[in-house]
């Protein structure tokens, strides 16, 4: 399908599968997945990382952390493709304590920011809810830096705000501390975002 030269490729949304099915080597996801992360901090996103950050540590960060939970069942991804490049991501982290197996962690919801303002992370978040009531959660957190477009996003999809901690986390850019905004969704109880 061509698209005009102004108007927006169709996203797609697919879980990333690491797994013995597959018949392309995983390399050059890997890469695009630490240019995204790369990115993302380097524009002063608080996602854990701080300046300087480089390439390799992006890098190390999906082989050495992610890569390892994703095989082991423990953590699940979503990748949002423009073609045949993935230009965001979200993560499910599914290890949890015995008792609280029936919720789930949202974490490094990503979108690269050459390509934001398209409805990417709004996708890729109704995905992963979509997955998480799948896998049997009713219950879904995460943080976020406090008054970030993330935390607006997260609102607007029916996120509840439980409270905001003061000096939590080093900013991206600077050494100053950021506040973090806890929030929940209770997905049992929720309908689903249209």
């Amino acid at each position: 399908m061509k698209h005009a030269a102004n108007q927006p490729k169709e996203i797609r949304i697919e879980e990333w599968v690491v797994d013995g099915s597959r018949t392309a080597p995983i390399d050059s996801e890997l890469e695009m997945l630490a240019e995204i992360l790369h990115a993302v901090v380097h524009e002063g996103s608080g996602v854990s990382f701080f300046t300087p950050f480089s390439l390799s540590e992006a890098r190390s960060f999906w082989i050495d952390r992610v890569l390892p939970q994703v095989h082991e069942g423990a953590r699940r991804v979503l990748v949002a493709l423009d073609d045949q490049r993935i230009v965001g991501t979200v993560q499910l982290e599914l290890e949890m304590p015995p008792n609280q197996r029936h919720r789930a962690a949202v974490a490094k919801m990503l979108v690269h920011p050459a390509a934001r303002r398209r409805g990417i992370g709004r996708a890729l978040m109704m995905a992963l809810e979509e997955m998480a009531r799948a896998d049997g959660k009713t219950l879904l957190t995460l943080d976020t830096v406090t008054g970030s477009p993330a935390e607006l996003l997260y609102t607007s999809l029916g996120f509840v705000k439980v409270g905001v901690i003061p000096r939590y986390a080093r900013a991206a850019l600077t050494p100053e501390l950021e506040s973090t905004t806890i929030m929940y969704k209770d997905l049992a109880h929720s309908q689903r975002t249209k």
